[in-house]
């Protein structure tokens, strides 16, 4: 156990949780909406920190984050819990435990041993993933603070729902976000996850005023967010309040966890998605979860030039000099040293 950060205790040994835009007010006993926080006569505990329940070096092309490093790995680490309950959640066995459960996860891993691990493994960054970081805060700030010291880069892949005052505690230290835009209706975000898109949205753009580099991804469902209109809402959403040079990576869904009733995203979807994309002023769009497909590569905003051509999680050619399109000089969007 460690104490929580943001909180603030009330009378009757309640706590109110400042981490999360859900502000949990929770009794002495009780635990928060991500059931890894617990109020114990009205000190709030973060149950999670130092116990790892994944821990693994991947591509940085599988956060995704399509122009940050690309080509080089990323250890990513995780706790369980998670404040959403996506009903299509593919890591639902990690991100939904059981209360009583929570405390008997994982595996112990200091902070320290996941800088040593991640260069040990020739990362160059450290992915605080799989399941939602915000709620495993604690553990992955003084993470990020040893690793921004050892040069290595942060990275959030998140649902977009920390607080202001925690997201600025954390984004000297923060160079990239991938924020899943799940949808753009507040209907779904009601009833598959659980929480609020207007929060989501007002988080988003946090996350752009603070300086942090921005990838978004919407895994389209079927009958569920693939509207004509839902697409060119949040196509529009981010070209208009992210950024024309802001990543959108629209991937396919397949069926899994509580969402077993929709089929797998067909690839004409994804297109005129990228399609729509395109339209609203976006300049990098990508298909994902269809690999060959060829809506992975990056192309230069100013010629149409091949900058970077990927097959999967895999960068066959990278073509960049210093960020920039070797055909015409155009600069292209991102974190490339």
């Amino acid at each position: 156990m460690k104490e929580a950060m943001f909180y603030e205790k009330l009378d009757g040994e309640r706590v109110r949780c400042g981490l999360c835009r859900f502000r949990c007010l929770i009794g002495s006993g009780k635990f928060g909406h991500c059931r890894v926080r617990q109020n114990r006569q009205g000190v709030l505990y973060s149950l999670v920190y130092g116990r790892a329940v994944a821990e693994h070096v991947d591509p940085i092309e599988k956060k995704p984050l399509f122009h940050l490093l690309p080509g080089s790995r990323s250890y990513s680490v995780a706790t369980v819990g998670c404040n959403f309950r996506c009903l299509h959640c593919q890591n639902y066995s990690i991100s939904q435990p059981d209360e009583l459960s929570v405390e008997r996860s994982g595996f112990s891993l200091s902070p320290g041993q996941i800088v040593e691990r991640a260069q040990a493994c020739g990362c160059r960054s450290i992915a605080y993933t799989y399941t939602e970081p915000t709620i495993f805060f604690e553990y992955a700030f003084e993470t990020a603070k040893l690793a921004r010291a050892a040069g290595l880069k942060n990275i959030f892949v998140t649902n977009g729902y920390i607080t202001s005052e925690a997201l600025q505690t954390i984004a000297p230290y923060l160079d990239a976000a991938n924020i899943d835009l799940k949808a753009f209706s507040e209907s779904f975000y009601r009833e598959v996850v659980g929480a609020s898109l207007d929060e989501v949205l007002d988080c988003i753009r946090e996350y752009k005023r603070l300086g942090i580099w921005l990838e978004i991804t919407t895994l389209v469902i079927p009958n569920r967010n693939d509207s004509d209109r839902e697409l060119r809402d949040i196509a529009r959403f981010i070209a208009e309040e992210v950024g024309v040079d802001t990543p959108w990576h629209v991937s396919q869904f397949y069926p899994t966890y509580r969402l077993m009733d929709e089929p797998r995203t067909p690839v004409a979807t994804l297109r005129k998605a990228r399609d729509f994309g395109l339209e609203a002023g976006l300049r990098y769009v990508y298909e994902g979860n269809v690999p060959g497909e060829g809506g992975e590569n990056s192309y230069c905003p100013g010629c149409g030039a091949l900058v970077i051509a990927r097959y999967g999680y895999v960068v066959e050619k990278n073509l960049l000099a210093q960020g920039r399109c070797p055909a015409c000089g155009a600069g292209v969007e991102g974190v490339w040293s």
